[in-house]
């Protein structure tokens, strides 16, 4: 197995080509978790993994609470179905809380100011009722809780880690806040090792192939319990070692394709967020171009399993302009799947579309 092979395998393996998958929840709930750092792109994440989807379509799943939208893991935004949030929770939100806790101190962000945030949103989300964030921020600054500095994003992760909120329904257009024991009323857990196996399962399956490493990045678990996970999974798993590495997976059967597979895939998309080591769909000189030096993943373009360029859509009044910006020169051919990609992707958002390809000379 090559590097090449590599990063093909993770694109089947993670459903963008030839996705069984029609449900918004068990697409994200095989695939363990779903980063959603950008809402709007974490939408496109999922619906271009999924059969005949829209982007209303999802919103509809997300607002229904079929997919659910919390922090855990690394932390940082995922999506997840309902049926996992309670045990990832369980397993991940333990390693989460200290590493804020020297953070909390400096924004003076007490035990106690803690227990009356909570005391507000145990009141005012009951009943279906769901709050935007300036709208929650707002009762709290009645209640004399400051929220500037950061600290508003600060009380809600926390809040979220320990069970008490997720996301709501839009709200005009709006990320809303909403009470998980109300929007999850039936709490599925698991024992330590049985999440441990599950989510090491589902990730080597739909991420594969990856390193334990790139488990250990993309789980935020210690190195112990990731390799646990991993031993609990391995007669399950196919694996091949490349340069010492060692890469497990769940599916070894390569599509054999005579034309160029090209995608547009959102910021903080999976097959490029999910691993460490990211040699194999990305050359070192273009990290600096698709990652900021903040950590922050732009829309990529991947042309036959490599990252080969960039891209960002500007909305106006009757069309949406995708901007597409490659690295190096590309063929005839790879334009025009580009624009059949961009063409797939006003189709999703449901509004035309007019593409500018920046390809260099």
């Amino acid at each position: 197995m090559r590097y090449s092979d590599i990063s093909n395998l993770r694109i089947e393996n993670q459903h963008i080509i030839k996705s069984e998958f029609s449900i918004a929840k068990d697409l994200v709930s095989s695939m363990g978790a779903m980063q959603a750092q950008d809402l709007a792109m974490a939408k496109w994440a999922v619906g271009l993994r999924l059969q005949h989807s829209t982007e209303k379509t999802i919103e509809i799943a997300y607002n229904n609470g079929e997919i659910i939208r919390t922090h855990l893991m690394r932390p940082t935004w995922h999506f997840v179905s309902p049926e996992d949030i309670y045990w990832l929770l369980e397993l991940t939100a333990p390693r989460i809380k200290p590493t804020l806790k020297a953070r909390n101190k400096q924004l003076e962000l007490t035990d106690e100011i803690f227990s009356k945030c909570y005391r507000i949103l145990e009141k005012e989300l009951t009943n279906g009722i769901s709050l935007t964030r300036e709208e929650l921020a707002q009762l709290f600054l009645l209640e004399d809780i400051k929220t500037d500095e950061n600290r508003f994003s600060h009380l809600m992760i926390k809040a979220e880690l320990d069970g008490l909120v997720c996301s709501g329904p839009l709200k005009n257009k709006k990320s809303t806040y909403a009470s998980l024991p109300e929007r999850v009323p039936i709490k599925k857990l698991l024992s330590k090792d049985e999440s441990l196996y599950e989510l090491a399962k589902r990730y080597f399956v739909s991420h594969g192939p990856a390193t334990l490493q790139d488990f250990v990045w993309w789980s935020g678990l210690p190195v112990s319990d990731a390799r646990k996970a991993l031993e609990m999974n391995k007669s399950g798993l196919d694996f091949e070692i490349i340069e010492s590495e060692t890469y497990w997976f769940g599916n070894s059967g390569l599509l054999k394709r005579s034309i160029p597979e090209v995608h547009l895939l959102p910021a903080f998309d999976e097959l490029l967020i999910s691993y460490r080591d990211r040699k194999a769909i990305i050359n070192a000189p273009d990290n600096k171009k698709a990652i900021s030096s903040n950590g922050i993943f732009r829309p990529i373009i991947v042309v036959d399993g490599m990252v080969c360029g960039i891209w960002r859509r500007l909305t106006q009044k009757s069309l949406t302009i995708i901007e597409a910006n490659l690295f190096e020169p590309q063929n005839k051919r790879i334009v025009e799947c580009i624009e059949n990609e961009a063409s797939l992707f006003g189709t999703f958002i449901g509004r035309p579309i007019q593409l500018i390809v920046n390809n260099p000379a």
